[in-house]
C-alpha cells in the first residue's frame, strides 16, 4: 500500500497510522481524546499524540484509545535549533512520566513563553494592539498545567484583530521564519533532543525535513547520530520531497515515518493536513518501539 502525502483526506484501510498530531496541550484545536476518536472513525489502527514540548495530553489520549479500540502512541515534538533554523524532533514511545524529561520539557516551555513575549513586543511595535492576555483569552478556555501558547494562538488573535485575513496570512505577514515578528530564542540542539528522548526510553525521528529548506543541514543533523527515523511523509511534502527523504532514510539506515501534522481547523481552514490524510503502515510501530 502506497504512503499518502497531501492535504486531501482519502479513505484509510486498517493497518494505517498517522504519527503526527497536536491537541489542546500545545497548539491544536481540540482535546487529545477527540484526535483519537477521529482516528478510529477514519479506520486508522494507530495515532500518535506529539504536542510541542509537552506530554500533558497523553493520559487522556491513552484512555480514549482503550475506549475506541485504537493504539495511541505516546509522543512529543521537541523544539531545537541548528544551522540558524528551528528544527523539530519527534520522540515516540517515551516514558512520559519520567521526572527528568518532565523537567526538561518545562524548561522548553519557559523558552516558548519568553519567545511569545518577544513576538508580541514586535507586533506591538508595528502598531498592533495585541497582548499576551488577549492571546490567552482568545483561546476561549482555561489552560491546564503543562499546556502552552504557540504561534498559531498568536495568529488567531491577529485574525481577530483584523491584522491578518487567516492563519496562513498571519504567518506569511508576521510569524513565519524571516517575517518581521519572527523570533527564535536559543534552544537545545537536535542532538541534545535525541539524547533526552533516548534517556526517556524513546526513539527520535527528524520531523518534516522538507520544511527547513536546506537538505545539506538535514544531512548534517542526521550525521550527528541519535535518530531512529525520518518523517519522509508529511502534509507539506510533495512527491519530490518524499523521494529525496526516502533515499536519505536508506542512506542513513533510518526508519521511515509520516503523519498529517494535524492541528485542527481554524476558521474552517485546516493548517498542514487533516487527521489521517498522511499515513504509514502500522508495521513501523514495532520497529519504533525501543
Amino acid at each position: 500500500m502506497t504512503e499518502q502525502a497531501g492535504n486531501s483526506l482519502q479513505p484509510q484501510a486498517p493497518g494505517r497510522c498517522d504519527l503526527h498530531s497536536h491537541t489542546f496541550a500545545s497548539d491544536g484545536m481540540q482535546p487529545s481524546a477527540e484526535n483519537v476518536r477521529i482516528a478510529a472513525e477514519r479506520n486508522l489502527s494507530a495515532v500518535a499524540i506529539t504536542d510541542h514540548d509537552t506530554v500533558s495530553g497523553l493520559n487522556e489520549a491513552l484512555e480514549a484509545g482503550k475506549q475506541y479500540g485504537i493504539t495511541v502512541v505516546p509522543g512529543v515534538e521537541i523544539s531545537t535549533r541548528a544551522g540558524g533554523k528551528d528544527i523539530h524532533v519527534l520522540g515516540y514511545y517515551i516514558d512520559y512520566e519520567n521526572g527528568v524529561l518532565l523537567e526538561r520539557l518545562a524548561s522548553l516551555r519557559d523558552t516558548r513563553t519568553a519567545r511569545n513575549e518577544a513576538i508580541i513586543a514586535k507586533l506591538r511595535s508595528f502598531g498592533i494592539d495585541i497582548t499576551v492576555e488577549s492571546v490567552v483569552k482568545g483561546i476561549g478556555r482555561e489552560m491546564k498545567q503543562g499546556e502552552s501558547v504557540g504561534r498559531p494562538h498568536i495568529a488567531d488573535e491577529l485574525v481577530r484583530l483584523g491584522a491578518a485575513s487567516d492563519m496562513r496570512d498571519a504567518f506569511d505577514k508576521y510569524l513565519a521564519e524571516g517575517a518581521p515578528a519572527f523570533v527564535s530564542p536559543p534552544r537545545i540542539t537536535p542532538e541534545e533532543a535525541c539524547r533526552w528522548i533516548g534517556e526517556a526510553k524513546g526513539r527520535a525521528v527528524l520531523a518534516h525535513p522538507g520544511l527547513y529548506g536546506d537538505d545539506e543541514l538535514v544531512r548534517e543533523i542526521l550525521s550527528s547520530g541519535g535518530f531512529a527515523g525520518i518523517e519522509a511523509y508529511h502534509s507539506d511534502h510533495g512527491p519530490a520531497d518524499v523521494e529525496r527523504y526516502l533515499k536519505l532514510a536508506e542512506e542513513f539506515g533510518l526508519l521511515v515515518t509520516g503523519g498529517s501534522d494535524f492541528h485542527g481547523a481554524r476558521s474552517g481552514v485546516i493548517f498542514h493536513g487533516d487527521l489521517g490524510s498522511v499515513t504509514v503502515d502500522a508495521g513501523v510501530l514495532d520497529k519504533l518501539k525501543p
